[in-house]
Order: C-alpha cells, then structure tokens, then sequence
C-alpha cells in the first residue's frame, strides 16, 4: 500500500474539489482529510488530504 499526502492552505470546497479529482483522476483512492484549526479562528487555516493505492511493484 503506497499513500499520499496533499496540503494546502486554500481551504475552500473548490479548492479541496480541485484536488480530490486531480489526485483520484491518477489512481488515488481518496482516504480521508484532516483540518488545522487556527488558533482564535473558526475557520481552517490549513488541510491535509490523504489519499491511498496499491503498491504495484512485485517483491523481488
């Protein structure tokens, strides 16, 4: 199993959009995202988007 993970501070629904489709459209199966707050802020100041896939490579 091989995993990325893409940050960004642009924490927009387009943004994230953007890049769920960028990454899932080159063979990345969507894991999960992860937020970090800013502090005195409601809004988020940067997201994690974590994306997986089967390692390919045979063991050799």
């Amino acid at each position: 199993m091989l995993y990325k993970v893409v940050e960004t501070s642009e924490v927009t629904d387009h943004s994230l959009e953007v890049l769920v489709n960028q990454w899932t459209a080159e063979g990345w199966h969507f894991d999960s995202l992860q937020f970090a707050m800013r502090e005195g802020n409601r809004r988020p100041g940067m997201v994690f988007i974590f994306f997986t896939r089967d390692d390919d490579r045979s063991d050799q």
